[in-house]
């Protein structure tokens, strides 16, 4: 009995690695994107607070860039009395089939008097 067993672990083993390798590297690009989604909300909040404070565009893209990182797309809208600041950047290791993933934020502030 034990001769029809052998090498049975073994193969269970290569059915079950890959599902195993998948999950983790969706645990982890899903890790990876959520701190992407509060790095990219904190740069937004920055450049938006920036900008009721009074600074330039020019300086609130620069701000939101230093906090969000590299590669990091910053754009600004002024209405009235509202700023509003939307900062786009890539997920660090995000893998997937259909392109690079891209965390998304937008804050907007109240323009100070």
């Amino acid at each position: 009995m034990r001769d029809r067993e052998r090498g049975s672990v073994t193969a269970e083993l290569a059915v079950a690695l890959p599902a195993v390798v998948l999950v983790l590297v969706v645990v982890l690009t899903v890790g990876s994107a959520s701190s992407a989604h509060l790095r990219a909300l904190d740069a937004a909040r920055t450049g938006a607070r920036a900008a009721a404070l009074g600074d330039d565009d020019a300086a609130v893209v620069a701000d939101a860039r230093h906090v969000a990182g590299a590669g990091a797309e910053v754009s600004t809208r002024r209405d009235a009395d509202w700023v509003t600041v939307t900062v786009t950047a890539p997920v660090v290791g995000g893998w997937s089939g259909f392109g690079p993933l891209r965390a998304s934020a937008t804050a907007s502030a109240l323009v100070e008097p």
